[in-house]
């Protein structure tokens, strides 16, 4: 039963009796109802790079992927997510153009640190660093000491830390590698981004968040989009030894591998990068122990021109992977094959993500007082993505082509239907989710 956007109560319903006489009620037969996804790392690009994305068509694709509530990164807009003003702004730009909840997060770069209170009094989620350049100029990475201030403000906020973690390897002016233009090759480009800077990067934020816990100051450390298995020990231990660690990982790194990646199809270039298979292995494997937390989209389009198409130039091209719409099926997909339920993905997709970024007690589950956010979903149903399905900007994926299993054939938010069986239904009524709204 829903009322006023809310799940008032669940029950069993028979054709026969007259308890639901005085409601509507909706027969989807035997397809399997869940609760909307959360997906907590969206680049979305509006304001400023619109012509990148926009919330106009990133919450449509959201909609048709079974989304229900996304959080949008401080980048790659303009202005990033770095003051209140710019959040203002982000905010301006939503209003009416939502077809589903967005949330927010700020960003954390060394010119802003002494101002993070404004921003987090303002309402986002949480915080994103960088600890690699990260393409974008007016978000710069941080260092180690910018990071302990970071966690230290953040501590008394009991906000996450969301870190992009790579870390280049330290070199004395006597021992710098030789390095090979990388041109078309993906072997090379994966090389110039090695596992081991990840590695670097994690031990750096767990020896961090170890000391400010010794000092009775807790942070909530999280690592996204993690490509190398290798640190998965790392986060295991870390949480092992009570640190407040979470990680994700994403659909690129679960369904693609290198050895299939053609050289001079940038479509595949992200970073950190797609790596071997065993890799890919092992990240399904931390999916199943738990130390990954969840699975999320690292949705990052750009105009095809950035992509670098005609050339192939992987070392030039812009990386990032557009794959909003499709994550529930890609996951789904490698999962069945794998053994999991579907009630394990939707852990991963949904209820876990919610409790991640404080929404845990409204989105993510199918229960009395949570939002009425639910997908109508044929788990059994085998099609070919298209490029003709495509409800973001730039219709560029690597998934075009690809069979998957499972389809998101309605999409409701807070009760009302807002896209069925390929077309998007009304008129956009996302709602902003802010923090102070889940204190």
């Amino acid at each position: 039963m829903v009322g006023s956007g809310i799940i008032r109560e669940i029950r069993s319903y028979h054709l026969d009796s007259d308890e639901s006489q005085d409601a509507v009620v909706h027969d989807f037969g035997y397809k399997i109802i869940i609760p909307g996804l959360v997906d907590t790392h969206v680049h979305i690009n509006e304001p400023g790079r619109t012509h990148w994305e926009g919330f106009h068509y990133a919450t449509r694709a959201a909609a048709a992927g079974g989304i229900t509530s996304l959080v949008d990164m401080p980048l790659n807009s303009s202005p990033v997510t770095t003051n209140v003003a710019a959040l203002e702004a982000k905010l301006r730009s939503f209003k009416g153009n939502g077809w589903v909840d967005c949330g927010f997060w700020g960003g954390a770069i060394p010119q802003n640190i002494d101002d993070l209170d404004d921003l987090l009094d303002a309402g986002v989620l949480g915080l994103k660093a960088f600890t690699i350049e990260s393409g974008i100029d007016e978000f710069p990475e941080v260092n180690a000491a910018h990071l302990k201030q970071v966690m230290r403000k953040l501590g008394k906020y009991k906000l996450p830390l969301l870190v992009h973690a790579e870390l280049r390897d330290s070199y004395t002016e006597h021992n710098v590698p030789e390095t090979k233009p990388i041109g078309k090759s993906y072997s090379r480009f994966l090389a110039s981004r090695p596992k081991r800077w990840e590695n670097n990067a994690i031990k750096l934020l767990i020896a961090l968040a170890s000391s400010n816990n010794d000092e009775g100051i807790f942070t909530k450390l999280h690592i996204v989009h993690l490509s190398s298995s290798d640190a998965l020990s790392l986060i295991r231990e870390g949480k092992d030894t009570g640190l407040c660690i979470s990680a994700e990982t994403c659909p690129h790194y679960l369904h693609l591998f290198s050895e299939a990646i053609p050289d001079g199809n940038c479509i595949f270039k992200c970073c950190p990068p797609i790596r071997d298979s065993e890799n890919r292995e092992h990240l399904w494997n931390g999916l199943a122990e738990g130390t990954i937390d969840f699975i999320v989209s690292d949705h990052s389009p750009s105009p095809p021109e950035l992509k670098q198409l005609e050339s192939g130039d992987l070392e030039n091209a812009w990386g990032g992977i557009s794959s909003l719409q499709f994550g529930l099926p890609l996951s789904w997909t490698e999962a069945k094959n794998r053994g999991f339920g579907l009630s394990k993905v939707v852990e991963w997709m949904s209820i876990n993500p919610a409790k991640f970024c404080g929404l845990g007690k409204r989105k993510g589950r199918l229960a009395p007082s949570f939002d009425a956010d639910f997908v109508v979903f044929d788990e059994h149903a085998e099609y070919v993505i298209e490029e003709q399905n495509i409800l973001y900007r730039h219709k560029l994926s690597p998934y075009i082509g690809s069979r998957v299993t499972g389809m998101v054939e309605k999409t409701f938010l807070r009760g009302n239907l807002v896209y069925s069986n390929g077309e998007i239904i009304g008129s956009p009524r996302g709602q902003t989710l802010m923090n102070q709204n889940f204190s």
